[in-house]
């Protein structure tokens, strides 16, 4: 005789105990999101968790030093132009004309 609905779920969440499996979620951007969509059909993956998984074996398997390089948060670098850097000074200087900040006020006694 064939398993109930409700007898086939409670095996599965045995089966889940069993093998302290942890359900992960995590929301996506487009853009990451649509990285993750390349990624899978570059490898012919049609389920997010198996590319999720896959990643984070082959990330591991990498060891500690290229894993960094692979896990990384992409950062952007701030660069500061030269007309930028030029404002600021003479603004700086500018200000310190104005206002030295090297006087000294003697307490009254």
């Amino acid at each position: 005789m064939a398993k109930s609905g409700q007898e086939r779920s409670a095996k599965a969440a045995e089966k889940r105990i069993e093998l302290d499996e942890k359900e992960l979620r995590h929301r996506l951007r487009q853009g990451t999101r649509q990285k993750l969509e390349e990624l899978m059909a570059w490898n012919e993956i049609e389920e997010i968790s198996e590319a999720v998984q896959n990643l984070i074996l082959n990330a591991h398997a990498l060891g500690p030093t290229l894993s960094y390089q692979a896990i990384q948060s992409p950062r952007h670098k701030v660069q500061i132009s030269e007309n930028v850097a030029r404002m600021f000074r003479n603004g700086s200087l500018s200000e310190l004309k104005r206002d030295p900040g090297d006087e000294i006020i003697e307490p009254c006694s």
